[in-house]
C-alpha cells in the first residue's frame, strides 16, 4: 500500500497534543493524524473505504 507523502504545517501546541494521545494510543504521530482526520471526514459525512493492504509472504502454489 503506497501512502501519499506530503508536507504538514501544525501549530507545535496541537501537534504535542497529538503526540500525548498517539503514546496513549500505542501509535505514532502519523496514525493518529490520519486516525483523527477520518473521524472528522466521517462526522462530515464522508467515508473513505481503507485501502486493502498488500498480499504478504509466499505465493501459494496455485498462483503460478
Amino acid at each position: 500500500m503506497s501512502k501519499k507523502a506530503f508536507a504538514l504545517r501544525l501549530d507545535p501546541a496541537v501537534y504535542a497534543a497529538i503526540e500525548r494521545l498517539a503514546a496513549a494510543e500505542l501509535r505514532s504521530s502519523n496514525a493518529e493524524i490520519e486516525i483523527l482526520l477520518r473521524e472528522a471526514l466521517e462526522r462530515r459525512g464522508i467515508r473513505v473505504s481503507a485501502t486493502p493492504a498488500p498480499r504478504r509472504g509466499r505465493p501459494s502454489k496455485q498462483d503460478d
